[in-house]
């Protein structure tokens, strides 16, 4: 007979990189890009290289109404809690999650390993949410994003790294945490990559382990600074010379091919300038610009791809639910500091607002507005065992917060009534899986409620209402609110406002918005 260890470690060889023994609980990992458009990734319409995303789409599911918040810290809360980010103290400032569980720490109530890597825009890092892994970087209020090669300080042979004005990253080892900025050694470092590296090596870590893991991956690509490796800048050169219109129009027409949107259905009128109108030079520079963002999202989808063979290599694959989405529509904010050339170590460039109407076609406006161009988001799961219905296209409005209520169904978990001494909000989404099993939707209980700075909105139903000039005041009735209408059933990109004629409609809705914004706030 056999020793005992040695029966133990055979059976430990057996198992490794072959899946877990018990797989009746899958393995959920959540992928989540930084200022991405609707309209980027090839499987919804752009001509950026995505083979491993456009795979995830063809094997699983995209949703083409998929709700965030317009911006990254309360889109990332609503992510990780399944409330809104105004009910868990994460509405207008990136403070600490209050009143609320986090994923990871509902699904290690039923034995996940929990791992997180890249941003987490809140005060409190994750590894102290239910995460038992968390390598990245979390901050509060202010600058959302740090350069790409190099966060830290100068190092020999390199020039200056670009930074904003005051900025400083909290990056986190787990508990220990690198102050006032971490400066890696590896020349070579560059975000996406080692976010990827990490995760790979989290997985790697943990492949013997008979539990199930969940994987969040919290990309800052594409967000500014645009920084790319010139190999991948090089895969673009001459695309954006053919300018906003050329690139915005081949879009939309893609996107009606592939099912994103109706044969009917209409561009929203552009808010970016003339191509012919501009200088030769700020042509040149604006090309530039969109080439290296286009690099940023190409090299993002290369990681995918080397994490997706990761999971297929450990024997996870069938069993492990992706999801994919963007926190929030691309920004037309403009920050220029540094100097040398766009998407270099020493120059900090954002996109700006011209290309961010191309990158969010066919909806209007960009992030940080309550508009369907800042607040919608491509979302693809992906999850070989139980999606039948490769490449099926879901219609129905769905949100951020529904992705908790999804997994907690899965997982079959007990959502707590209170946690950390603190009363915690119940769950305002709705469950996904009846969509993942092929199942058509139901009619969603509750509407769709949206608030970011001033601008806010209500969506039930085929109905809209949206306004970018709301009033900061809770004293203030719904008498003092501009609001515009949208039958998005029939004009999903807002371009007829239909309020006027629909008074009754506009003040039900308006009415719907004023008290989940007082209880939300608790006014």
């Amino acid at each position: 007979m056999r020793p005992l260890f040695a029966l133990l470690a055979l059976f430990i060889s057996s198992h490794a990189g072959k899946g877990r023994a018990d797989d009746s609980l899958p393995n959920i990992v959540v992928i989540l890009v930084d200022d991405m458009g609707y309209s980027d990734v090839g499987c919804y319409g752009g001509e950026v290289r995505t083979p491993n995303i456009d795979r995830l789409a063809q094997n699983g599911i995209r949703f083409t109404s998929m709700y965030n918040t317009s911006k990254c810290f309360p889109s990332r809360a609503c992510l990780l809690t399944g409330v809104y980010a105004q009910q868990c103290g994460m509405g207008r400032s990136a403070r600490e999650i209050t009143n609320a569980v986090t994923m990871a720490e509902l699904l290690k109530t039923k034995g996940y390993r929990t791992l997180a890597v890249g941003k987490h825009h809140s005060k409190r890092s994750l590894y102290h949410r239910g995460f038992d892994r968390f390598y990245g970087f979390h901050y509060g209020s202010g600058k959302s994003c740090a350069n790409h090669f190099n966060p830290g300080v100068q190092r020999p042979g390199e020039g200056i790294p670009a930074r904003k004005q005051g900025e400083s990253r909290t990056y986190c080892f787990d508990n220990q945490e690198m102050l006032p900025y971490y400066t890696p050694e590896e020349k070579d470092w560059y975000t996406t990559d080692y976010f990827t590296k990490w995760a790979i090596d989290f997985l790697e870590e943990y492949k013997t382990e008979d539990k199930p893991y969940l994987l969040y991956v919290s990309y800052t690509a594409p967000h500014d600074p645009l920084h790319a490796w010139p190999e991948d800048i090089a895969q673009y050169d001459g695309v954006y010379t053919a300018g906003y219109e050329s690139i915005r129009k081949a879009r939309f027409e893609r996107q009606k091919k592939l099912g994103i949107l109706t044969p009917t259905a209409r561009l929203s009128q552009s808010t970016h300038r003339s191509w012919n109108s501009l200088p030769a030079e700020e042509q040149k520079d604006q090309a530039r610009r969109m080439q290296v963002y286009a690099a940023m999202i190409d090299r993002v989808d290369q990681n995918i791809g080397k994490l997706m063979a990761k999971i297929k290599e450990l024997g996870d694959e069938e069993n492990t639910l992706i999801l994919f989405a963007s926190d929030n529509g691309c920004s037309s904010e403009n920050v220029n500091t540094g100097f040398g050339d766009v998407g270099t170590i020493t120059r900090w460039a954002s996109l700006q607002k011209d290309w961010a109407n191309v990158s969010n076609t066919p909806f209007r406006y960009w992030k940080n507005l309550s508009y369907e161009g800042g607040i919608r988001t491509p979302f693809i799961a992906h999850w070989p065992k139980v999606i039948k219905n490769k490449g099926s296209i879901i219609e129905q409005p769905t949100h951020f917060v529904d992705i908790m209520a999804t997994i907690q169904e899965i997982a079959d978990a007990t959502y707590p009534v209170h946690f950390n001494g603190q009363r915690v909000t119940p769950l305002q989404g709705e469950s996904l899986l009846p969509a993942l099993r092929g199942r058509e939707l139901p009619n969603r209980k509750n509407p769709l409620f949206f608030e970011y700075s001033r601008s806010g909105a209500v969506r039930e139903g085929q109905w809209k209402i949206v306004s970018k000039t709301l009033p900061r005041s809770k004293e203030k009735k719904d008498t003092d609110l501009k609001w515009e209408l949208y039958n998005l059933r029939e004009d999903g990109t807002e371009t007829l406002d239909v309020a006027e004629e629909n008074a009754d409609i506009v003040n039900r809705l308006s009415q719907l918005w004023q008290n989940w914004y007082r209880n939300a706030y608790g006014f």
